[in-house]
Protein backbone atom coordinates (compact mmCIF):
# COMPACT_ATOMS: atom_id res chain seq x y z
CA UNK A 1 0.00 0.00 0.00
CA UNK A 2 1.19 3.56 -1.04
CA UNK A 3 0.12 6.64 0.78
CA UNK A 4 -0.36 10.00 -0.71
CA UNK A 5 -0.26 13.33 0.91
CA UNK A 6 -2.26 16.61 -0.32
CA UNK A 7 -0.86 20.02 1.23
CA UNK A 8 -1.62 23.27 0.39
CA UNK A 9 -2.96 26.73 2.03
CA UNK A 10 -6.13 26.75 -0.03
CA UNK A 11 -8.42 24.65 1.33
CA UNK A 12 -10.71 24.03 -2.34
CA UNK A 13 -7.15 23.08 -3.50
CA UNK A 14 -6.45 20.75 -1.09
CA UNK A 15 -10.47 19.03 -0.61
CA UNK A 16 -10.06 19.17 -4.90
CA UNK A 17 -7.19 17.21 -5.66
CA UNK A 18 -8.03 14.72 -3.12
CA UNK A 19 -11.42 13.92 -4.19
CA UNK A 20 -10.10 14.44 -8.00
CA UNK A 21 -7.65 11.45 -6.97
CA UNK A 22 -9.99 9.61 -4.87
CA UNK A 23 -12.08 9.16 -7.27
CA UNK A 24 -9.51 7.36 -9.34
CA UNK A 25 -9.87 4.31 -6.85
CA UNK A 26 -5.99 3.39 -7.75
CA UNK A 27 -5.80 0.03 -5.74
CA UNK A 28 -3.70 0.28 -2.65
CA UNK A 29 -3.45 3.83 -2.56
CA UNK A 30 -4.45 5.63 0.60
CA UNK A 31 -4.65 9.75 0.61
CA UNK A 32 -4.26 12.14 3.58
CA UNK A 33 -4.20 15.66 3.23
CA UNK A 34 -2.90 18.57 5.48
CA UNK A 35 -3.78 22.59 5.14
CA UNK A 36 -0.38 24.12 6.18
CA UNK A 37 3.22 22.65 6.02
CA UNK A 38 3.30 22.40 9.75
CA UNK A 39 0.00 19.81 9.72
CA UNK A 40 2.31 18.28 6.66
CA UNK A 41 4.89 17.72 8.70
CA UNK A 42 2.67 16.19 11.51
CA UNK A 43 1.50 13.25 8.93
CA UNK A 44 5.56 12.92 8.05
CA UNK A 45 5.98 12.57 12.05
CA UNK A 46 3.67 9.90 12.29
CA UNK A 47 3.70 7.59 10.06
CA UNK A 48 5.52 7.06 5.98
CA UNK A 49 4.18 8.64 3.33
CA UNK A 50 5.39 7.98 0.37
CA UNK A 51 3.83 10.84 -2.23
CA UNK A 52 3.77 14.63 -1.25
CA UNK A 53 1.85 16.49 -3.66
CA UNK A 54 2.48 20.38 -2.30
CA UNK A 55 2.36 23.65 -2.89
CA UNK A 56 5.66 25.65 -2.93
CA UNK A 57 4.94 29.00 -1.56
CA UNK A 58 3.00 28.28 1.77
CA UNK A 59 3.11 30.46 4.78
CA UNK A 60 5.52 29.66 7.59
CA UNK A 61 6.65 26.30 6.70
CA UNK A 62 7.02 26.50 2.27
CA UNK A 63 7.36 23.53 -0.09
CA UNK A 64 11.00 23.52 0.58
CA UNK A 65 11.54 23.28 3.85
CA UNK A 66 9.03 20.45 3.63
CA UNK A 67 11.46 19.19 1.11
CA UNK A 68 13.94 19.28 3.82
CA UNK A 69 12.01 17.60 6.22
CA UNK A 70 10.77 14.93 4.13
CA UNK A 71 14.11 13.50 3.17
CA UNK A 72 14.96 13.75 6.79
CA UNK A 73 12.21 11.20 7.73
CA UNK A 74 11.29 9.64 4.47
CA UNK A 75 14.58 9.53 2.27
CA UNK A 76 12.50 7.44 -0.20
CA UNK A 77 9.49 9.71 -0.46
CA UNK A 78 8.44 11.17 -3.82
CA UNK A 79 7.53 14.65 -4.06
CA UNK A 80 5.42 16.77 -6.72
CA UNK A 81 5.52 20.53 -6.18
CA UNK A 82 2.48 22.27 -7.25
CA UNK A 83 2.67 25.90 -7.85
CA UNK A 84 0.93 29.38 -9.23
CA UNK A 85 3.97 31.40 -9.94
CA UNK A 86 6.53 31.95 -12.31
CA UNK A 87 9.31 31.97 -9.95
CA UNK A 88 11.73 29.26 -10.87
CA UNK A 89 14.68 30.03 -8.08
CA UNK A 90 12.67 27.84 -5.62
CA UNK A 91 11.73 25.27 -8.73
CA UNK A 92 15.45 25.17 -9.94
CA UNK A 93 16.58 24.10 -6.54
CA UNK A 94 13.60 21.85 -6.05
CA UNK A 95 14.49 19.82 -9.29
CA UNK A 96 18.30 19.45 -8.04
CA UNK A 97 17.20 16.69 -6.02
CA UNK A 98 16.37 13.45 -7.16
CA UNK A 99 12.63 11.89 -6.85
CA UNK A 100 11.09 15.29 -7.21
CA UNK A 101 8.40 16.41 -10.26
CA UNK A 102 7.08 19.94 -11.00
CA UNK A 103 3.90 21.38 -11.65
CA UNK A 104 2.16 24.66 -12.64
CA UNK A 105 -1.04 24.44 -10.73
CA UNK A 106 -2.56 26.01 -14.64
CA UNK A 107 -2.00 22.66 -16.35
CA UNK A 108 -4.87 21.24 -15.03
CA UNK A 109 -6.15 17.91 -13.01
CA UNK A 110 -5.12 15.80 -16.16
CA UNK A 111 -1.18 16.52 -15.60
CA UNK A 112 -1.59 16.22 -12.07
CA UNK A 113 -2.80 12.49 -11.65
CA UNK A 114 -0.94 11.84 -14.67
CA UNK A 115 2.09 13.02 -12.62
CA UNK A 116 1.16 10.55 -9.77
CA UNK A 117 0.85 7.78 -11.89
CA UNK A 118 3.86 7.84 -13.32
CA UNK A 119 5.51 8.01 -9.76
CA UNK A 120 3.85 5.29 -8.45
CA UNK A 121 5.27 3.37 -11.78
CA UNK A 122 8.65 4.51 -10.82
CA UNK A 123 8.37 3.01 -7.35
CA UNK A 124 7.06 0.08 -8.41
CA UNK A 125 9.93 0.02 -10.89
CA UNK A 126 12.14 0.95 -8.08
CA UNK A 127 11.05 -1.80 -6.09
CA UNK A 128 12.67 -4.42 -8.51
CA UNK A 129 15.51 -2.59 -9.67
CA UNK A 130 17.05 -1.20 -6.54
CA UNK A 131 20.36 -0.28 -4.93
CA UNK A 132 18.98 -2.58 -3.06
CA UNK A 133 19.77 -5.24 -5.41
CA UNK A 134 23.13 -5.15 -5.34
CA UNK A 135 23.52 -5.72 -1.65
CA UNK A 136 21.15 -8.73 -1.76
CA UNK A 137 23.87 -10.18 -3.97
CA UNK A 138 26.96 -8.99 -1.51
CA UNK A 139 25.19 -10.73 1.11
CA UNK A 140 23.90 -14.37 -1.05
CA UNK A 141 26.63 -16.42 0.37
CA UNK A 142 26.21 -15.44 4.10
CA UNK A 143 22.11 -15.61 3.82
CA UNK A 144 22.48 -18.93 2.24
CA UNK A 145 24.84 -20.48 4.97
CA UNK A 146 21.92 -19.05 7.39
CA UNK A 147 19.32 -20.72 5.40
CA UNK A 148 21.01 -24.20 5.14
CA UNK A 149 21.45 -24.41 9.07
CA UNK A 150 17.56 -23.63 9.30
CA UNK A 151 16.92 -26.23 6.98
CA UNK A 152 19.08 -29.01 8.33
CA UNK A 153 18.69 -28.39 11.64
CA UNK A 154 14.41 -28.53 11.16
CA UNK A 155 15.13 -31.51 8.85
CA UNK A 156 17.15 -33.01 11.69
CA UNK A 157 14.29 -32.59 13.91
CA UNK A 158 12.35 -35.37 11.64
CA UNK A 159 9.85 -32.10 11.37
CA UNK A 160 9.88 -32.23 7.29
CA UNK A 161 9.35 -34.35 4.63
CA UNK A 162 12.82 -35.92 3.32
CA UNK A 163 11.67 -37.55 0.25
CA UNK A 164 14.27 -37.12 -2.75
CA UNK A 165 11.27 -35.05 -4.49
CA UNK A 166 10.88 -33.29 -1.53
CA UNK A 167 14.55 -32.40 -1.29
CA UNK A 168 15.32 -31.82 -4.68
CA UNK A 169 12.61 -28.82 -4.71
CA UNK A 170 14.03 -27.77 -1.14
CA UNK A 171 17.99 -28.10 -2.14
CA UNK A 172 17.06 -25.90 -5.76
CA UNK A 173 15.41 -23.55 -3.62
CA UNK A 174 18.12 -22.78 -0.90
CA UNK A 175 21.13 -23.99 -3.20
CA UNK A 176 22.00 -26.72 -1.77
CA UNK A 177 24.86 -28.41 -3.56
CA UNK A 178 24.09 -32.16 -2.12
CA UNK A 179 21.67 -34.68 -4.64
CA UNK A 180 18.73 -35.76 -3.13
CA UNK A 181 18.53 -38.83 -4.41
CA UNK A 182 21.82 -40.01 -3.04
CA UNK A 183 23.00 -40.94 0.36
CA UNK A 184 24.71 -38.56 2.68
CA UNK A 185 27.46 -38.85 5.20
CA UNK A 186 27.42 -37.33 8.44
CA UNK A 187 30.33 -36.01 10.17
CA UNK A 188 29.81 -34.19 13.87
CA UNK A 189 32.49 -31.87 15.84
CA UNK A 190 32.80 -30.92 19.04
CA UNK A 191 35.39 -28.59 20.88
CA UNK A 192 37.11 -30.06 23.72
CA UNK A 193 39.43 -28.08 26.58
CA UNK A 194 37.41 -24.88 26.29
CA UNK A 195 38.30 -22.28 29.05
CA UNK A 196 35.77 -22.46 31.86
CA UNK A 197 32.53 -21.25 31.62
CA UNK A 198 33.10 -19.15 27.71
CA UNK A 199 30.32 -16.71 26.97
CA UNK A 200 28.03 -17.77 24.28
CA UNK A 201 29.32 -15.79 21.81
CA UNK A 202 32.56 -16.73 22.45
CA UNK A 203 31.59 -20.91 21.76
CA UNK A 204 29.49 -19.68 18.82
CA UNK A 205 32.56 -17.98 17.51
CA UNK A 206 34.96 -20.93 18.43
CA UNK A 207 32.73 -23.83 16.70
CA UNK A 208 32.06 -21.37 13.50
CA UNK A 209 35.85 -21.43 12.89
CA UNK A 210 35.96 -25.04 13.32
CA UNK A 211 33.22 -25.39 10.60
CA UNK A 212 35.33 -22.83 7.91
CA UNK A 213 38.47 -24.86 8.70
CA UNK A 214 36.52 -28.03 8.28
CA UNK A 215 34.72 -26.58 5.29
CA UNK A 216 37.79 -25.27 3.35
CA UNK A 217 39.66 -29.19 4.06
CA UNK A 218 36.27 -31.40 3.20
CA UNK A 219 35.21 -29.14 0.02
CA UNK A 220 38.51 -30.08 -1.74
CA UNK A 221 37.47 -33.39 -2.49
CA UNK A 222 33.90 -34.01 -1.61
CA UNK A 223 30.89 -31.94 -1.86
CA UNK A 224 29.65 -30.81 1.50
CA UNK A 225 27.68 -28.95 3.60
CA UNK A 226 28.68 -26.99 7.09
CA UNK A 227 26.04 -25.91 10.03
CA UNK A 228 26.16 -25.29 13.75
CA UNK A 229 23.43 -28.09 15.06
CA UNK A 230 21.11 -27.32 17.50
CA UNK A 231 23.95 -27.40 20.55
CA UNK A 232 26.35 -25.41 18.69
CA UNK A 233 28.26 -27.97 17.63
CA UNK A 234 29.70 -27.76 13.58
CA UNK A 235 28.24 -30.67 11.39
CA UNK A 236 29.04 -32.11 8.27
CA UNK A 237 25.94 -33.51 5.40
CA UNK A 238 28.56 -35.21 2.85
CA UNK A 239 28.51 -36.69 -0.55
CA UNK A 240 31.44 -37.80 -2.73
CA UNK A 241 32.80 -35.46 -5.55
CA UNK A 242 31.12 -35.74 -8.93
CA UNK A 243 32.86 -37.93 -10.81
CA UNK A 244 34.26 -39.97 -8.24
CA UNK A 245 33.71 -43.78 -7.41
CA UNK A 246 30.95 -43.97 -5.16
CA UNK A 247 28.69 -46.82 -6.61
CA UNK A 248 29.70 -49.38 -5.02
CA UNK A 249 31.67 -50.39 -1.21
CA UNK A 250 35.14 -49.26 -2.26
CA UNK A 251 33.66 -46.16 -3.10
CA UNK A 252 31.65 -45.66 0.28
CA UNK A 253 34.78 -47.21 1.93
CA UNK A 254 37.27 -44.55 0.02
CA UNK A 255 35.37 -41.61 1.28
CA UNK A 256 35.41 -42.93 4.56
CA UNK A 257 39.13 -42.96 4.42
CA UNK A 258 39.31 -39.65 2.84
CA UNK A 259 36.97 -38.51 5.62
CA UNK A 260 39.21 -39.46 8.47
CA UNK A 261 42.46 -38.77 6.95
CA UNK A 262 41.27 -34.89 6.30
CA UNK A 263 39.46 -34.96 9.96
CA UNK A 264 43.22 -35.37 11.33
CA UNK A 265 44.05 -32.78 9.24
CA UNK A 266 41.36 -30.55 10.23
CA UNK A 267 41.95 -31.37 13.74
CA UNK A 268 45.67 -30.33 13.65
CA UNK A 269 44.63 -27.42 12.00
CA UNK A 270 42.14 -26.48 14.60
CA UNK A 271 44.76 -26.96 17.33
CA UNK A 272 47.98 -24.81 16.17
CA UNK A 273 45.43 -22.23 14.20
CA UNK A 274 42.64 -21.53 16.82
CA UNK A 275 44.45 -23.60 19.67
CA UNK A 276 41.41 -25.80 20.01
CA UNK A 277 41.57 -29.42 20.88
CA UNK A 278 38.52 -31.12 19.08
CA UNK A 279 36.38 -34.32 18.49
CA UNK A 280 34.83 -36.04 15.09
CA UNK A 281 32.49 -38.55 14.44
CA UNK A 282 32.17 -39.71 11.29
CA UNK A 283 29.80 -42.50 10.25
CA UNK A 284 31.73 -45.75 8.16
CA UNK A 285 28.96 -45.50 5.09
CA UNK A 286 26.19 -43.19 4.22
CA UNK A 287 22.79 -42.97 5.38
CA UNK A 288 19.30 -42.27 3.30
CA UNK A 289 17.90 -39.15 3.82
CA UNK A 290 14.63 -40.61 5.14
CA UNK A 291 16.92 -42.25 8.32
CA UNK A 292 19.19 -39.07 8.66
CA UNK A 293 17.41 -37.73 11.80
CA UNK A 294 17.46 -41.32 13.76
CA UNK A 295 21.26 -41.47 12.76
CA UNK A 296 22.11 -37.96 13.79
CA UNK A 297 20.64 -38.87 17.30
CA UNK A 298 23.15 -42.40 17.28
CA UNK A 299 26.10 -39.84 16.61
CA UNK A 300 25.40 -37.29 19.00
CA UNK A 301 25.08 -40.42 21.66
CA UNK A 302 28.09 -41.70 20.67
CA UNK A 303 29.94 -38.87 20.85
CA UNK A 304 28.75 -38.22 24.02
CA UNK A 305 30.04 -41.58 25.81
CA UNK A 306 33.68 -41.58 23.99
CA UNK A 307 36.41 -42.78 25.42
CA UNK A 308 39.58 -40.49 26.27
CA UNK A 309 37.51 -37.48 26.79
CA UNK A 310 39.55 -34.62 27.13
CA UNK A 311 41.82 -35.64 23.68
CA UNK A 312 41.82 -34.86 19.81
CA UNK A 313 39.73 -38.21 18.99
CA UNK A 314 38.43 -39.15 14.96
CA UNK A 315 35.54 -42.16 15.83
CA UNK A 316 34.43 -44.07 13.19
CA UNK A 317 31.09 -45.91 13.79
CA UNK A 318 29.39 -48.34 12.11
CA UNK A 319 26.11 -46.95 10.08
CA UNK A 320 24.53 -50.60 10.24
CA UNK A 321 25.10 -50.06 14.34
CA UNK A 322 23.03 -46.52 14.15
CA UNK A 323 20.00 -47.99 11.85
CA UNK A 324 19.46 -50.73 14.17
CA UNK A 325 20.36 -49.50 17.25
CA UNK A 326 18.66 -46.35 18.31
CA UNK A 327 15.80 -47.14 20.17
CA UNK A 328 11.96 -45.77 19.51
CA UNK A 329 12.57 -43.06 22.34
CA UNK A 330 15.14 -41.89 19.88
CA UNK A 331 12.44 -39.76 18.38
CA UNK A 332 11.33 -37.86 21.13
CA UNK A 333 14.13 -35.12 21.75
CA UNK A 334 13.57 -32.23 23.76
CA UNK A 335 13.39 -30.09 20.27
CA UNK A 336 9.88 -32.13 19.46
CA UNK A 337 8.04 -30.94 22.23
CA UNK A 338 9.58 -27.79 21.97
CA UNK A 339 8.35 -27.73 18.36
CA UNK A 340 5.20 -29.06 19.63
CA UNK A 341 4.87 -26.08 21.91
CA UNK A 342 5.57 -24.00 19.07
CA UNK A 343 2.90 -24.83 17.09
CA UNK A 344 0.37 -24.76 19.63
CA UNK A 345 1.67 -21.30 20.57
CA UNK A 346 1.62 -20.12 17.17
CA UNK A 347 -2.01 -21.30 16.45
CA UNK A 348 0.04 -23.73 13.85
CA UNK A 349 -3.13 -26.44 13.86
CA UNK A 350 -1.99 -28.73 10.99
CA UNK A 351 1.48 -28.61 11.71
CA UNK A 352 0.62 -29.24 15.56
CA UNK A 353 -1.53 -32.39 14.28
CA UNK A 354 0.70 -34.05 11.90
CA UNK A 355 3.65 -33.63 14.68
CA UNK A 356 1.19 -34.85 17.26
CA UNK A 357 0.33 -38.19 15.03
CA UNK A 358 3.86 -38.94 14.15
CA UNK A 359 4.99 -38.90 18.28
CA UNK A 360 2.08 -40.77 18.86
CA UNK A 361 1.51 -43.48 16.14
CA UNK A 362 3.76 -46.12 17.35
CA UNK A 363 1.80 -46.26 20.52
CA UNK A 364 -0.94 -46.63 18.29
CA UNK A 365 0.69 -49.43 15.96
CA UNK A 366 1.82 -50.95 19.04
CA UNK A 367 5.22 -50.45 18.16
CA UNK A 368 5.86 -49.03 21.47
CA UNK A 369 4.58 -51.32 24.40
CA UNK A 370 7.17 -50.46 26.95
CA UNK A 371 4.45 -48.68 29.82
CA UNK A 372 7.82 -46.16 30.96
CA UNK A 373 8.88 -44.82 27.55
CA UNK A 374 4.40 -44.82 26.93
CA UNK A 375 3.87 -42.98 30.24
CA UNK A 376 7.09 -40.72 29.19
CA UNK A 377 5.73 -39.43 25.75
CA UNK A 378 2.15 -39.15 27.29
CA UNK A 379 3.68 -36.78 30.19
CA UNK A 380 5.20 -35.02 27.66
CA UNK A 381 3.05 -34.48 25.54
CA UNK A 382 0.36 -33.15 28.42
CA UNK A 383 3.08 -30.74 29.84
CA UNK A 384 3.04 -29.02 26.46
CA UNK A 385 -0.50 -28.67 26.25
CA UNK A 386 -0.96 -27.44 30.42
CA UNK A 387 1.66 -24.86 29.91
CA UNK A 388 -0.03 -23.45 27.07
CA UNK A 389 -3.72 -23.27 29.11
CA UNK A 390 -1.84 -21.82 32.12
CA UNK A 391 0.01 -18.98 30.42
CA UNK A 392 -3.57 -18.31 28.84
CA UNK A 393 -5.28 -19.53 32.04
CA UNK A 394 -7.81 -21.40 30.38
CA UNK A 395 -9.10 -23.51 32.73
CA UNK A 396 -12.34 -22.13 33.32
CA UNK A 397 -12.83 -22.48 29.84
CA UNK A 398 -11.66 -25.95 28.61
CA UNK A 399 -12.18 -29.23 30.66
CA UNK A 400 -8.87 -30.96 31.05
CA UNK A 401 -9.99 -33.27 33.30
CA UNK A 402 -7.38 -35.98 34.12
CA UNK A 403 -4.91 -34.26 31.73
CA UNK A 404 -1.87 -35.77 34.48
CA UNK A 405 -3.59 -38.13 35.25
CA UNK A 406 -2.62 -40.90 33.13
CA UNK A 407 -3.57 -43.98 35.13
CA UNK A 408 -7.29 -42.67 34.97
CA UNK A 409 -7.75 -43.93 31.22
CA UNK A 410 -8.76 -47.29 30.81
CA UNK A 411 -6.32 -47.91 28.06
CA UNK A 412 -2.97 -46.37 26.59
CA UNK A 413 -5.26 -45.00 23.57
CA UNK A 414 -7.89 -43.93 25.49
CA UNK A 415 -5.07 -41.39 27.16
CA UNK A 416 -3.89 -40.49 23.67
CA UNK A 417 -7.12 -39.82 22.57
CA UNK A 418 -7.76 -37.10 25.21
CA UNK A 419 -4.81 -35.36 24.51
CA UNK A 420 -5.75 -34.83 21.00
CA UNK A 421 -9.24 -34.12 21.70
CA UNK A 422 -7.98 -31.10 23.93
CA UNK A 423 -5.20 -29.51 21.90
CA UNK A 424 -8.27 -29.64 18.95
CA UNK A 425 -11.02 -27.80 22.03
CA UNK A 426 -7.85 -25.19 22.47
CA UNK A 427 -7.48 -24.62 18.82
CA UNK A 428 -11.24 -23.96 18.14
CA UNK A 429 -11.36 -21.77 21.20
CA UNK A 430 -8.59 -19.90 19.82
CA UNK A 431 -10.47 -19.42 16.11
CA UNK A 432 -13.70 -18.37 18.01
CA UNK A 433 -11.33 -16.00 20.20
CA UNK A 434 -10.11 -14.32 17.19
CA UNK A 435 -13.12 -14.22 15.20
CA UNK A 436 -15.13 -12.09 18.49
CA UNK A 437 -11.36 -9.64 18.85
CA UNK A 438 -11.56 -8.90 15.26
CA UNK A 439 -15.73 -8.21 15.32
CA UNK A 440 -15.51 -6.23 18.76
CA UNK A 441 -12.55 -4.48 17.29
CA UNK A 442 -14.79 -3.52 13.98
CA UNK A 443 -18.18 -3.29 15.77
CA UNK A 444 -15.51 -0.13 17.82
CA UNK A 445 -13.91 0.53 15.21
CA UNK A 446 -17.82 1.38 13.13
CA UNK A 447 -19.26 3.48 16.77
CA UNK A 448 -16.36 5.69 16.85
CA UNK A 449 -16.88 6.87 13.20
CA UNK A 450 -20.72 7.27 13.39
CA UNK A 451 -19.96 9.61 16.29
CA UNK A 452 -17.19 11.70 14.86
CA UNK A 453 -18.22 12.12 11.50
CA UNK A 454 -17.13 15.85 11.63
CA UNK A 455 -13.72 14.86 11.98
CA UNK A 456 -10.65 13.65 10.12
CA UNK A 457 -11.50 9.82 9.56
CA UNK A 458 -8.31 8.87 6.91
CA UNK A 459 -7.16 5.24 7.24
CA UNK A 460 -3.87 6.86 9.07
CA UNK A 461 -5.77 8.54 11.91
CA UNK A 462 -8.30 5.42 12.85
CA UNK A 463 -5.10 3.33 12.65
CA UNK A 464 -3.48 5.99 15.32
CA UNK A 465 -6.96 5.98 17.18
CA UNK A 466 -7.22 2.23 17.59
CA UNK A 467 -3.32 0.72 17.60
CA UNK A 468 -3.59 -0.60 14.43
CA UNK A 469 -1.38 -1.02 11.10
CA UNK A 470 -2.68 0.77 8.49
CA UNK A 471 -2.62 -1.65 6.37
CA UNK A 472 -3.93 -4.40 8.55
CA UNK A 473 -6.99 -2.29 9.86
CA UNK A 474 -7.78 -1.98 5.93
CA UNK A 475 -8.09 -5.53 5.37
CA UNK A 476 -9.40 -6.72 8.83
CA UNK A 477 -12.45 -4.27 8.32
CA UNK A 478 -12.88 -5.47 4.78
CA UNK A 479 -12.55 -9.08 6.14
CA UNK A 480 -15.23 -8.86 8.92
CA UNK A 481 -17.74 -6.33 7.50
CA UNK A 482 -17.67 -6.84 3.50
CA UNK A 483 -16.41 -3.72 2.48
CA UNK A 484 -13.62 -1.38 2.77
CA UNK A 485 -13.18 1.35 5.18
CA UNK A 486 -13.62 4.38 3.19
CA UNK A 487 -16.96 3.23 1.65
CA UNK A 488 -18.21 2.28 5.15
CA UNK A 489 -17.33 6.14 6.36
CA UNK A 490 -19.31 7.23 2.69
CA UNK A 491 -21.95 5.53 3.65
CA UNK A 492 -22.38 6.58 6.96
CA UNK A 493 -21.94 10.63 6.11
CA UNK A 494 -23.83 10.06 3.58
CA UNK A 495 -27.33 8.89 6.16
CA UNK A 496 -26.37 11.50 8.13
CA UNK A 497 -26.76 13.69 5.88
CA UNK A 498 -29.72 12.82 4.27
CA UNK A 499 -31.19 12.73 8.14
CA UNK A 500 -30.05 16.32 8.99
CA UNK A 501 -31.65 17.66 5.36
CA UNK A 502 -34.91 15.97 6.03
CA UNK A 503 -35.28 18.10 9.19
CA UNK A 504 -34.54 20.83 7.81
CA UNK A 505 -33.66 22.91 10.48
CA UNK A 506 -29.81 23.18 9.78
CA UNK A 507 -28.29 25.43 6.62
CA UNK A 508 -26.40 23.02 3.94
CA UNK A 509 -23.20 24.54 5.33
CA UNK A 510 -23.68 23.27 8.40
CA UNK A 511 -25.04 19.94 7.68
CA UNK A 512 -21.46 19.30 5.14
CA UNK A 513 -19.49 20.57 8.20
CA UNK A 514 -21.48 17.94 10.70
CA UNK A 515 -20.49 15.11 8.26
CA UNK A 516 -16.94 16.51 7.54
CA UNK A 517 -16.97 18.88 4.85
CA UNK A 518 -16.04 22.19 5.47
CA UNK A 519 -16.05 23.73 2.19
CA UNK A 520 -19.77 23.66 0.99
CA UNK A 521 -18.87 22.80 -2.21
CA UNK A 522 -17.07 19.99 -1.60
CA UNK A 523 -19.90 18.56 0.14
CA UNK A 524 -22.41 19.28 -2.57
CA UNK A 525 -19.70 17.02 -5.05
CA UNK A 526 -19.79 14.42 -2.20
CA UNK A 527 -23.17 14.30 -2.02
CA UNK A 528 -24.21 14.40 -5.29
CA UNK A 529 -21.90 11.87 -6.70
CA UNK A 530 -23.57 9.09 -4.11
CA UNK A 531 -26.92 10.21 -4.58
CA UNK A 532 -27.32 11.65 -8.44
CA UNK A 533 -28.54 14.66 -6.75
CA UNK A 534 -27.61 17.97 -5.06
CA UNK A 535 -28.03 18.22 -1.11
CA UNK A 536 -30.65 21.03 -1.85
CA UNK A 537 -32.20 19.22 -4.62
CA UNK A 538 -32.62 16.43 -2.35
CA UNK A 539 -33.90 18.81 0.45
CA UNK A 540 -36.84 19.92 -1.90
CA UNK A 541 -37.86 16.80 -3.31
CA UNK A 542 -38.50 15.48 0.41
CA UNK A 543 -40.36 18.49 1.33
CA UNK A 544 -42.67 17.89 -2.07
CA UNK A 545 -43.13 14.36 -1.25
CA UNK A 546 -44.20 15.69 2.72
CA UNK A 547 -47.11 18.15 1.01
Amino acid sequence: MYRLLVVDDEEIITDGLTEILGALEIPDLDLCKAYSGSEALEWLNRTRIDIVLTDIRMPEIDGLELLDAIRRNWPRCRVIFLTGYHDFDPVYKAIQTSGVRFLLKSEGYAKVIQAVRDTLREMEEDLRMDDLLEQVREQRHTLEALAHGDYIRHALLGAGALAPASLAEDFRKLNIPLDPAAPVTLVLGSLIGAPAAPSYADRQEAAFAVKLLGDAYLCEKAKAVGILDRFGDPLWLIQPEEGRPNADPPGDESLARYLEGTLELIQTACAETLGMETVFTVCDKPFEWDLLPQAYEWIRQLQHDRVGDGVSLVMTVSAEQAESSVPMGGRWTEEKFELLAGHLESGREDAFTGLLRELTEPVYSRQLTRAASVMELYYSIAIVILSYMNRRQLHSRIQAAGLMRFDSFASWQEAFDNLARTADELFALRRRSESDRAAGAVERICSYIEGHLDEDLSLVRLADRFHFNPSYLSRLFKQESGKNLSEYIDEARIRKAKELLARGDLKILEIGERVGYEAPHSFTRFFKKLTGMSPQAYRDAGRNAAM
